[in-house]
C-alpha cells in the first residue's frame, strides 16, 4: 500500500512539473489586428503613375504679326481682360493716315459717282426726247444719234464711278487689315500671366526656326482641367465620361469631383519610365475652380466600376488574393478561410463568397506566428 502511495505521489509530482514546464514554454497568443466584415461600397479605380498638372482650358502666348515699336501697353501682369480688349499696339500713325486717306477717297468717289449718274439720267431723258422728235420727223437723224451717244457715254461714266467706289472700299479694307496687324487683342477672357516688353521697346515676330518669347501670355482662368499620365496597362479600361476624383497638394483636405474628358490617342514612351497614356479630367463643379491656379500638381483617381451595398474587407487582410484569416471569438483562434473576391482597390475588396457580415478578419497578416488554428487575442490598438 505504501508503495502504491509513493507511485501516486511521484506521478503527481511529474505531472505538476510537466504542467509547469508546458505553461512556461507554451507560445503566447498572437495579438491580432481585427477589422469587421461590413456592407459598404467598393470602387475599382486606377490612378496616375506620376503627378498630373492643372492646366487652363485655353492659354495663348501672343505676339503681334508684324514688328515695330510698342506705342500702347494698357495692361499689367495679373490684369483681368475681356475678349476683344486691347493688349498692345505698335506705332501705326502712318497706317492710320492711310486709312483716313482711303476713307476720304471713298467719299470723293461717291460724290463723283452721284454727279456722273445724275448726268447719265439726264442724258437718257434727252435721248428719249430726241427719239420722239426723230420719229415725228421734227429733228434730224444726226441730232438723234448724238443724243443716243451722249446717253451711252454718260451711263458708262456712271458705271465707272461705281467701280471706283468698290475699289475705294477695298482699299479701306486693306488699310484696316494692315492697321489691325499692329493691334494685339485678347482672343478670350482671362488673366495676363506674363508680359515681355515695355512701352517704347521694339518687338519682332518669331522667324522660322527661331524661338522668341511671346509678348503677352494670356491664361483663361474660368476653366481648368487636369492632365495626368496613366499606366498603359490601366489605360485600357478608361473611357471618356467616366467619373473621377482629383486631389491637389495645395488643398490636401479636399477632393474634387471630375470626369474624364479626353484620352490621348497614343502611348507615350519616355526613356527610363513606364509607358503611359495621357488622360484629361475636367472639374465637375464650376465652383471648384474658384481657388485654382494653372500649374498646380494634381492626382486623378478614375472610377472604373462600382459595387454598392456589398460585403467588404480591408484589402490588406487578403492573402494571395483568395483567402483571409478569420478570428473566432469562442475559440480564441484564427482560421484561414477561402474567399471569392470581386471589385477591389488599394483600400477595400469586395467579398462575393466565404464570409458573412459581422465576422472579423486579421489585418496584420505578416505576423511571424500567424497560421491556421493559432491562438489569438484582439489587439488593444489595432490599425
Amino acid at each position: 500500500m505504501r508503495k502504491l502511495i509513493r507511485w501516486i505521489i511521484a506521478l503527481l509530482i511529474v505531472a505538476i512539473i510537466a504542467f509547469f514546464i508546458w505553461h512556461q514554454t507554451r507560445p503566447e497568443p498572437l495579438e491580432a489586428y481585427l477589422k469587421p466584415v461590413i456592407l459598404s461600397t467598393v470602387e475599382k479605380t486606377v490612378a496616375n503613375t506620376r503627378a498630373g498638372t492643372v492646366n487652363a482650358c485655353r492659354r495663348a502666348k501672343l505676339s503681334p504679326s508684324i514688328g515695330g515699336q510698342i506705342a500702347r501697353l494698357p495692361i499689367e501682369e495679373g490684369d483681368q481682360v475681356k475678349r476683344g480688349d486691347l493688349l498692345l499696339e505698335i506705332w501705326n500713325n502712318d497706317l492710320v493716315a492711310q486709312l483716313e486717306l482711303a476713307q476720304q477717297q471713298l467719299e470723293v468717289a461717291r460724290a463723283e459717282s452721284m454727279a456722273a449718274c445724275v448726268s447719265a439720267i439726264d442724258a437718257q431723258r434727252q435721248s428719249e426726247r430726241a427719239r420722239t422728235l426723230y420719229q415725228s420727223s421734227s429733228t434730224s437723224e444726226e441730232v438723234f444719234d448724238r443724243a443716243v451717244t451722249q446717253a451711252e457715254s454718260s451711263q458708262a461714266q456712271c458705271d465707272a464711278t461705281r467701280a471706283v467706289i468698290k475699289t475705294s472700299s477695298v482699299r479701306i479694307d486693306i488699310a484696316r487689315a494692315n492697321l489691325s496687324r499692329t493691334r494685339l487683342l485678347a482672343p478670350f477672357a482671362g488673366v495676363i500671366a506674363k508680359i515681355n516688353g515695355e512701352r517704347g521697346e521694339f518687338v519682332t515676330p518669331s522667324p522660322v526656326g527661331v524661338q522668341i518669347p511671346p509678348t503677352v501670355d494670356l491664361i483663361e482662368n474660368n476653366c481648368y482641367y487636369v492632365n495626368a499620365p496613366i499606366d498603359e496597362m490601366d489605360a485600357a479600361g478608361v473611357r471618356v465620361g467616366m467619373e473621377a476624383r482629383i486631389t491637389l497638394d495645395a488643398f490636401k483636405e479636399r477632393t474634387f469631383a471630375a470626369k474624364v474628358r479626353r484620352i490621348s490617342p497614343y502611348v507615350l514612351d519616355l526613356e527610363k519610365q513606364a509607358r503611359t497614356v495621357g488622360i484629361e479630367a475636367s472639374f465637375a463643379k464650376a465652383d471648384d475652380i474658384d481657388d485654382l491656379l494653372a500649374g498646380y500638381s494634381a492626382d486623378v483617381e478614375i472610377i472604373l466600376a462600382t459595387s454598392a451595398n456589398t460585403l467588404t474587407i480591408p484589402t490588406e487582410a487578403l492573402i494571395e488574393g483568395d483567402s483571409v484569416y478569420v478570428f473566432f471569438e469562442e475559440e480564441k483562434k484564427v482560421r484561414r478561410v477561402p474567399v471569392t473576391t470581386g471589385l477591389a482597390n488599394w483600400a477595400f475588396t469586395e467579398i462575393l463568397t466565404g464570409l458573412e457580415a459581422g465576422q472579423s478578419v486579421v489585418t496584420n497578416i505578416d505576423h511571424p506566428r500567424l497560421k491556421n488554428g493559432a491562438a489569438a487575442v484582439p489587439a488593444e490598438d489595432g490599425k
